[in-house]
């Protein structure tokens, strides 16, 4: 007979069983449940709703499960439809009838989302982990790199000078973001929901703050309702998750372009690359393509959530249920995607002179001839006509702005002197940006800085 089968007369029918039963994906929040089983326990002895030896009684058996099930030598069953029943049972059937009042003055409903909350908390420190070598990666590439110039892109045309460091830097900001991002999660999320009993919370005097404490959580639910109908962290963490899955589908974009024989900005270590089963020049950048590709499962895992919670009314659904294995699927996915990302990054080689040399076209120190004539004493308006009408001529006659002779140069603008030439050099046009955040390598070592620093405190 079920644990809840009391008012029953019939066996659920099996495919409904199966159906309905969650213990072949809920099982790998054991080691939570467990846990909170423990705290709720010794909870329930101190303030005498069990006696204190039957606390204790409880609380070995639970170590003696969680040993066995580490061990494999306990089978999870769908008979017993979720990891909070298969425990119960497991419990009962070592230590007895005493098993049974673990269950006292709690439901399955504030069960569930304790043991959500600890996995999640638990995965979030994690993901984070993954970060911060992704962040390690970016990091040694900026360092290796502040003075590669190349160009930066806007509408995917070369628009302005910066350097490779720079561009890493870029990306760094974004992941720094995802950071941040899940802390708040994290920090929104840090509430104990136990106690809150099925919807309306207990008769027993419960002390939920030893429980929040025991357990390492920052306060207790407010209310019980919304205690067990709460699905909000699981939704907030899947758009962290996505939108870090956005950026990291941005940066290998970027990556998959860059190690193409157009650009060959950056070539693949062999590590992280494929070959064709057909054509034997191949080198693809496979790794760097799954990831951009696993951004839309993470998507649907969030689109799922927020459509199942769409129109549930208060308090716990049965609907609730699928919240776990989009919530886990989407964890998987961001684990392993990290776990790739950062090693790929960190052995690709970046090829200075492509850089260099695609900085060379494209006439991306227009701006900064604009710039120029601004300093002589222009509106930056004419300034910005005059230099529109020498990329014209350049462009008709395949030359670039630096290649012009200075006569020809004066011919559209008077202001040109002999100095225009030093300021159209791309090293200069990169290091008089020392606006801060900007490309010159002052700049870039100080993100750096900042970077390595914040590393280093997340890391403390």
């Amino acid at each position: 007979m079920k644990l809840w089968g009391g008012r029953f007369t019939k066996e659920t029918d099996k495919v409904a069983n199966d159906f309905q039963a969650s213990i072949h994906f809920d099982q790998r929040m054991y080691k939570e449940d467990i846990t909170g089983s423990m705290a709720h326990a010794a909870m329930l002895g101190r303030q005498g709703i069990i006696t204190k030896e039957d606390a204790d009684t409880i609380i070995a058996g639970l170590a003696e499960v969680l040993a066995e099930i580490e061990e494999g030598k306990l089978e999870f069953t769908s008979d017993n439809e979720d990891i909070h029943m298969n425990v119960e049972t497991f419990l009962t059937a070592k230590i007895g009838a005493t098993g049974k009042r673990l269950h006292t003055a709690r439901s399955r409903n504030d069960q569930v989302a304790l043991d959500m909350r600890l996995y999640v908390k638990k995965e979030i420190c994690a993901i984070q982990d993954g970060i911060l070598d992704a962040l390690d990666a970016l990091m040694e590439q900026a360092k290796a790199h502040p003075r590669a110039v190349m160009p930066a892109y806007t509408h995917l045309q070369r628009a302005q000078p910066v350097t490779f460091g720079h561009y890493m830097l870029a990306w760094s900001e974004m992941l720094r973001r995802d950071f941040t991002r899940l802390s708040d999660c994290y920090e929104r999320m840090d509430e104990l929901p136990l106690g809150a009993g099925a919807c309306a919370s207990t008769t027993y005097p419960l002390d939920r703050r030893s429980v929040a404490d025991e357990l390492g959580f920052a306060r207790i639910t407010g209310n019980s309702l919304d205690a067990v109908s709460d699905r909000d962290y699981c939704i907030e963490l899947l758009s962290a998750l996505s939108i870090l899955m956005m950026h990291l589908s941005r940066m290998c974009e970027e990556l998959i372009m860059w190690c193409s024989w157009e650009f060959r900005f950056v070539e693949m270590d062999e590590s992280y690359s494929t070959g064709s089963s057909i054509m034997p020049q191949k080198k693809n950048p496979d790794m760097a393509e799954l990831i951009r590709g696993k951004t839309g499962r993470v998507y649907g895992d969030l689109m799922g959530l927020l459509t199942v919670m769409k129109s549930l009314p208060l308090a716990y659904n049965k609907d609730m249920q699928e919240d776990k294995e989009g919530v886990y699927d989407a964890i998987d996915t961001v684990k392993i995607c990290l776990e790739v990302f950062a090693p790929m990054v960190a052995t690709m080689t970046v090829r200075e002179e492509n850089l260099r040399a695609a900085a060379g076209h494209g006439f991306i120190n227009a701006t900064d001839a604009a710039d120029y004539l601004v300093r002589q004493g222009l509106p930056f308006r004419d300034a910005y006509t005059a230099v529109g009408k020498l990329v014209a001529y350049c462009s008709q006659n395949g030359k670039l702005l630096e290649e012009l002779p200075l006569s020809t140069l004066r011919e559209i603008s008077p202001a040109f002197g002999e100095d225009v030439y030093e300021a159209l050099s791309l090293d200069t046009c990169v290091n008089d940006r020392r606006v801060e955040g900007g490309p010159a390598e002052a700049s870039v070592m100080a993100q750096i800085a900042r970077l390595e620093k914040f590393i280093e405190d997340a890391r403390a």
